[in-house]
């Protein structure tokens, strides 16, 4: 088998070997068993939410280790095929199990991806939202700039994505904007992208040419679904209403139909500017949950309550990502160490690899680095 090949192999063996750890692959079976004797106690429907949670964890980890095997039975299968090629000298069965093999090992790699999104909320839908920070129209063109960015990578994720507010910058870009992002691991893929960004770069509003530093703040939440209870008082609240503001023309709202939530015990705010009010009160409250429960969220997690309590500015000492576009072009994220020079590639949406390079992280409780350094 030629080098190449076996670096694939054991690459391959790699992701088998982290999905193994992930889903505690030695109880798995006793696991599945217990779900199946469970599923036919004949009082399971009697509690329709809890049966329905029990199902969907049967249906995970029964996912799980389908996905498990089926990677390893491929690779057994490829690893025979390039051995009985190559004892048979046919040239064609043995590039043909190797280009089997990188097909697998990008799979593989995928899954084990995928088996670090395992936190409660993390296959839910999100709201995303994106605030300029200081600097005036620079951090608005900033902002803009994020948007974009994640809705490009939205898109190439096949998510469906929905503005749910905009505020529009005085000259150029905007001051703020919220999003819902749905699909499968929407909110698990984005969580790690909550913070502050910092952009570096010749500004193309200032007639000197001068290298310029603009910040702007992205936060992510999980939306609230059925299974994920939130009380919320109607004393703790206060709703205004107020006439939206956008690009102009058609899309100005000439009633006051935009909704202001205010939670007085935390001072969150949210809103939302759809053409309905109720509408955007149905939203607004929605994305008041999300946010609610984000904090249940950070009290469990210290490292993560740290983090949303130094939200602060968007300013210096802040950020978790620096986009350096002059007089070099490099992203670095200052969590992870992971970094590219292909700066147009990530502000065109490629950020898979700082979001996988953030949840292996959240798993060793190490930096990519920091791992390799160990080895």
């Amino acid at each position: 088998m030629r080098a190449e090949t076996q670096n694939i192999v054991a690459e391959i063996e790699n992701s088998l070997e982290l999905l193994a750890q992930r889903m505690n692959w030695e109880t798995a079976q006793y696991r599945l068993e217990e779900f199946d004797a469970r599923v036919e106690d004949p009082n399971l429907w009697d509690d329709p939410d809890a049966a329905q949670k029990l199902m969907r964890e049967r249906q995970n980890l029964l996912d799980a280790m389908n996905t498990y095997k089926g990677i390893q039975q491929d690779l057994t299968d490829n690893i025979e095929l390039i051995e009985l090629g190559e004892m048979e000298e046919d040239d064609e069965v043995v590039a043909e199990a190797e280009d089997t093999l990188k097909a697998l090992k990008i799979t593989a790699a995928e899954k084990e991806l995928e088996a670090l999104l395992n936190g409660e909320a993390d296959s839910n839908d999100t709201f995303l939202e994106i605030n300029s920070g200081a600097g005036g129209t620079e951090s608005c063109d900033w902002a803009s700039m994020l948007a974009r960015m994640y809705v490009r990578w939205a898109e190439k994720k096949g998510y469906k994505v929905e503005l749910q507010s905009e505020t529009a910058g005085e000259e150029a870009g905007i001051k703020s904007a919220a999003y819902k992002i749905s699909g499968h691991n929407a909110y698990g893929w984005l969580k790690s992208e909550s913070g502050v960004h910092r952009l570096v770069r010749i500004s193309p509003y200032d007639s000197a040419a001068k290298r310029h530093t603009s910040f702007s703040s992205v936060w992510v939440y999980p939306v609230v679904d059925d299974n994920i209870e939130i009380e919320v008082n109607p004393a703790d609240i206060r709703i205004d209403t107020y006439r939206s503001s956008g690009a102009g023309g058609q899309h100005v709202n000439t009633t006051d139909s935009a909704v202001r939530i205010t939670h007085n015990p935390t001072g969150i705010v949210v809103t939302s500017s759809e053409k309905s009010q109720h509408q955007n009160r149905d939203i607004a409250m929605k994305a008041l949950k999300s946010r609610l429960y984000q904090l249940e969220l950070d009290r469990r997690n210290a490292d993560i309550n740290a983090a949303h309590e130094s939200k602060g500015d968007a300013g210096w000492g802040n950020q978790i990502r620096s986009y350096v576009l002059q007089p070099y072009q490099m992203v670095k994220d200052l969590r992870t160490s992971h970094e590219t020079s292909d700066t147009k590639g990530v502000l065109d949406g490629d950020l898979d690899g700082f979001m996988a390079a953030t949840l292996a992280m959240d798993v060793s409780g190490k930096s990519r680095s920091e791992a390799q350094a160990d080895e």
